[in-house]
């Protein structure tokens, strides 16, 4: 078994919490999987796994060293993948991740749009939380990211490639907008590890203020439970234009409104020629709402 396949190996075992899991993820049999852990654990000379009740989990090494796993994984993957676009960009591969409101509003026509150019280029798209896409691409398990603001630690670590203007506004069905008190309203959040939510109970603190709160699972269920007359969210001006154009929501005045939170295309430092065919595409086409930003080297073609 490789060393890649033994990385694998551990790392599935960590993400399924067993090695039944782990077995059942990769296709294989158990007794391989606890092979390559155990293999693994020889090479290093640092036991990664022990004994938990009937199963297994991972001592703190085994933690630390799948945090590593990933990223060689991760790169490897890329490595090949910038190895067959350097060879022929229109015949690669892009690996994206979106937050759910950018997957929703954003990345659909901007992936339509570059596949009428690029047909040959396969394209895999993962829409998660804010606070699981950000590790991805450190982790070089994405090419791109399309989010918000980076997190701190990311900012100036990896180029920012493009911004599209996203204004917040908060938003309620007509009903809710007669005699409307932001303190005495339901505010609906986000999941947790949404952008948005962050914003929105950065925004309650600056309010001072402490209404009933709704959670609801993703940006499609607040709009829709907005819609509802249930009560009120921040939300994309641009992602809910149809309703506000359509008089089913209105924009709701409250203090600390509208935000500006453009949306960022992000890439690792050397990004594939497959991956710059996409920024490329977006900068170079005004319809799609993308700029390039100031500063920023753009790799020569």
């Amino acid at each position: 078994m490789t060393t890649n396949a033994r990385l694998r190996a551990l790392v599935e075992l960590a993400d399924a919490g067993s090695v039944r899991g782990a077995a059942e993820r990769l296709v294989v049999t158990e007794s391989s999987i606890s092979s390559a852990v155990r293999a693994l654990s020889n090479d290093i000379g640092i036991v990664l796994v022990d004994r938990h009740g009937r199963g297994v989990r991972l001592t703190p090494a085994g933690v630390r060293y799948v945090e590593y796993a990933r990223r060689i994984l991760g790169l490897h993957d890329e490595a090949i993948r910038a190895a067959r676009g350097e060879a022929d960009p229109e015949n690669g591969s892009i690996r994206i991740a979106a937050v759910t409101s950018a997957g929703e509003l954003l990345i659909p026509a901007a992936l339509a749009s570059f596949r009428a150019e690029h047909p040959g280029v396969v394209l895999n798209l993962e829409v998660a939380a804010r606070n699981a896409i950000w590790p991805m691409l450190s982790r070089h398990e994405v090419d791109l990211v399309v989010a918000g603001r980076p997190p701190d630690d990311l900012r100036g670590a990896l180029p920012i490639r493009a911004v599209s203007p996203n204004t917040l506004i908060m938003v309620g069905a007509p009903a809710v907008a007669e005699d409307f008190e932001p303190a005495t309203a339901t505010w609906l959040l986000r999941e947790p590890g949404s952008g948005t939510r962050s914003t929105m109970t950065a925004l309650l603190d600056e309010l001072t203020i402490a209404p009933p709160r709704l959670v609801l699972g993703s940006h499609g269920a607040v709009v829709a439970a907005a819609v509802a007359g249930l009560g009120i969210t921040l939300v994309s001006r641009q992602a809910v234009k149809r309703e506000l154009d359509a008089g089913i929501l209105v924009e709701l005045p409250v203090a600390g409104t509208p935000l500006n939170r453009p949306w960022h295309v992000v890439s690792q430092s050397t990004a594939t020629m497959s991956t710059e065919l996409l920024i490329e595409h977006l900068l170079s086409h005004p319809e799609l709402g993308w700029r390039n930003v100031t500063g920023v080297r753009r790799r020569a073609s």
